[in-house]
């Protein structure tokens, strides 16, 4: 076991969109020009298959072209200082592509797919077809979390959260749950950093450092006095 301090990290859409990536819902109310139930619930898959699927593919070649901005390279050379755990909320692989090391995702991955009703996954690049099967002989489906259904790694995710000696928010809004409530795990005695451009409402937590900046810079901020510690 390392002895060098726990950093996690809670990210959300804000660092993946300056990748250029629309990984969440837009003012608008909408995804990329879709309602969040035509394309992100079970109830869709089931009633527009087809639909559903071309979402998914859209959105993989759209992370496929992405690349990892200075945010996502920044969290990983903290690295050298700390044991860092990333816990996101994004289904990209920015994360990794960018030298995390330790990625744990709370909605899934874009690049992997499963059968319906199955726990196996698999990698996936190219596109998901109507009429694909897992070799159980289940239709294929993204390995993502959607709305109306359960979050499994939730738990494991709140375990480690609870561990951490330095914590960090950066590019979410606290208003999605459960992954919203994970703040309420961490040490009253933890120092918290929030990077946004807005801060969230975070008034009813201890040790709360504010960096009211967009993830790039908010990022290279973070570092800076994590150095100075």
């Amino acid at each position: 076991m390392s002895t060098l301090p726990h950093l996690v990290v809670l990210s959300g859409a804000g660092i993946s969109a300056e990748s250029g990536l629309k990984t969440f819902r837009d003012s608008d109310g909408l995804w990329n020009g879709y309602a969040i139930e035509e394309v992100a619930t079970p109830r869709a898959f089931a009633k527009h298959p087809q639909r559903v699927l071309d979402f998914y593919n859209m959105r993989r070649r759209e992370v496929l072209k992405a690349s990892p901005n200075a945010a996502h390279i920044g969290i990983a050379s903290l690295e050298q200082y700390f044991r860092v755990t990333v816990v996101t909320q994004n289904v990209d692989d920015l994360h990794e592509r960018g030298g995390s090391s330790n990625v744990l995702h709370l909605h899934g991955e874009i690049l992997k797919m499963r059968g319906e009703g199955e726990t196996t996954v698999y990698e996936i690049r190219g596109d998901i077809h109507m009429g694909d099967c897992s070799p159980a002989g289940n239709p294929l489906r993204p390995h993502i979390v959607w709305f109306e259904e359960p979050v499994p790694m939730i738990e494991e995710a709140a375990a480690v959260c609870s561990t951490a000696d330095v914590f960090v928010v950066i590019g979410t809004s606290l208003q999605v749950y459960p992954a919203a409530g994970l703040l309420s795990v961490v040490g009253d005695d933890v120092p918290k950093y929030i990077i946004d451009r807005v801060i969230p409402s975070v008034h009813n937590y201890k040790n709360i450092h504010p960096i009211e900046m967009n993830a790039t810079s908010g990022v290279q901020e973070l570092i800076q006095r994590l150095k100075t510690r």
